[in-house]
Parts: structure tokens; C-alpha cells; sequence
């Protein structure tokens, strides 16, 4: 289900006994475009200590309640690696993370999430035939660690989706609006659409812009910049925030754009 970033804001993160605190802000990487981590304030229980939960560790969301639950325990949290929130979190900061939790590296394999497609995909696993799961998890084990060291000094590309709220919007002819959110998958986790508000051209007027659109981001200049026109995106289906994005809207954005969607076709 596509949900809007600033209603997964302020959710509360419900561990496996008792409450963590409240979802602040996601750091998602601005190469793949998917969510890496939740930032969550936990609150007095840990002197307000700001602290990362991987989509790996989710299990559900409840929009009635606007819940997230966890299948990790608040020792977990309380006992994890303390990484500053308002800094840059290096590779190594990440490998020391996921091994804490026991987690696959996400940027091992061929999926979004390692081997798998969504977070859950890739911690469930999947029998395949073959060499014994014994086998199996040893070749995983190394191959992993010998990429993850080919890796160790990558840039990780993780930015703050508040941070980005306010960025201007460049179509190829100009100017076109601002940043006012994103909508995001709650299964894989990727940030399906950002939220572009055109008002300061047309009033009331909200788009939706997939990031494969996206030509290039200047984090210092605060921009995006998309591969459409300013007549395209002025013409463009309006965007509800008040009501659910339903699929056959995607369709007629994508057909009306003349792009391919992200889904599987039939």
C-alpha cells in the first residue's frame, strides 16, 4: 500500500513488548530511491535518544491505529549501536547495524533488499534446490562478506526525506513548484512518488513525479530536477492528498506521461 510520508510521521513503533517511541523522519537512498531506515524518537525511556529500525525488522503497519510493529524487543533498541542521526551514517556504521540485528546486508545480491524484493522477502528466505541450507548459508555468508568488503567504503547515498520537503522543482523549461512530500510503498519500502506542489502556477495544484523522472538532485542547491515539461506537468492528473492513490490512477499518470509503470504488467 502506497502511504504518504507525513502520515507515517508521528506513528508510534510498537516492539515485540512495549512501545520504542514515535517514527521522526526516514533516510532512504537516493540511488534506488527505497527507505533504509526509520528514524525513531524514543522518547523519556531512553532520554529521547534518536535510533535507526530497518524495514527488515518490520512486521506490520496498521493505519487504523497508525502503528508500526516490530519484531525486535526494547533490549534490542536500548543495546544497539548508537549511531548520530544528525550526521552522516557511514557503511561501516550500517554493517555494524545489520549484523547487531542479524540482518543480510541490503546492498549484497541482485534484489532491492539483498536477494529479495521486499525486506521481508529477503530475511523469510526462500528453499531453493541444491547444496544444503547449511551449505548454503556458508556460501551466502562468504560471498556476502567478501562484497561488503569490496564495499566497506561506498557512499552510502542516505538523505532524509524531511530534509528534502521544500525542494524546488526544475522541469526542463523552467521552474515548476516545490517538494511537499512523497508517497511510499509500505511492502518494499520504495519512495513510489514525491508529492510536487505547482500552486505558486496553478492554485491547489499537487502532482505526482516518479523518481526514475528524476534527472538530477543538487543537495546544496536544494533542487530536483525532472525530465518533463512544464506544459506536461501543468496538464498532468491532479493529486487527492485526502483520498488513497488507487492503481488505476498510477495507470493514467504513467499512459498520460508515456512511461512504462513500475508494476508487473500482465
Amino acid at each position: 500500500m502506497l502511504r504518504s510520508m507525513k502520515e507515517l510521521e508521528g506513528y508510534d513503533i510498537g516492539a515485540t513488548d512495549g512501545d520504542i517511541g514515535k517514527l521522526k523522519d526516514f533516510y532512504f537512498d537516493d540511488a534506488s530511491w527505497v527507505v533504509r531506515y526509520l528514524i525513531v524518537d524514543t522518547g523519556s525511556w531512553l532520554s529521547s535518544r534518536k535510533v535507526l529500525i530497518s524495514p527488515f525488522s518490520i512486521d506490520q503497519t496498521d493505519g487504523s491505529y497508525k502503528k508500526l510493529w516490530v519484531k525486535i524487543t526494547k533490549e534490542q533498541v536500548k543495546d544497539s549501536p548508537d549511531i548520530d542521526t544528525d550526521k552522516p551514517v557511514s557503511r561501516q556504521h550500517e554493517e555494524t547495524y545489520l549484523k547487531y540485528y542479524g540482518y543480510p546486508l541490503y546492498w549484497t545480491g541482485t534484489g532491492l533488499w539483498g536477494d529479495g524484493i521486499d525486506p521481508r522477502m529477503a530475511v523469510r528466505g526462500f528453499p531453493v534446490a541444491g547444496p544444503s541450507p547449511e551449505v548454503q548459508a556458508e556460501m551466502h555468508r562468504v560471498l556476502a562478506e567478501a562484497d561488503a568488503a569490496g564495499h566497506r567504503d561506498d557512499d552510502p547515498h542516505l538523505r532524509s526525506c524531511t530534509a528534502m520537503v521544500g525542494y524546488k522543482v526544475h522541469a526542463n523549461d523552467g521552474e515548476i513548484g516545490h517538494v511537499e512530500g512523497a508517497l511510499i510503498d509500505d511492502e518494499t519500502w520504495s519512495l513510489r512518488y514525491l508529492i510536487v506542489n505547482t500552486s505558486n502556477w496553478w492554485l491547489g495544484h499537487s502532482v505526482l513525479i516518479a523518481p526514475q523522472w528524476i534527472t538530477g538532485m543538487s543537495w546544496t542547491g536544494a533542487t530536483v530536477s525532472v525530465d518533463l515539461s512544464r506544459e506536461a506537468i501543468k496538464h498532468a492528473p491532479p493529486y487527492d492528498p485526502s483520498k488513497a492513490l488507487l492503481r488505476q490512477q498510477e495507470v493514467d499518470i504513467y499512459k498520460y506521461h508515456g512511461r512504462s509503470g513500475y508494476w508487473p504488467m500482465p
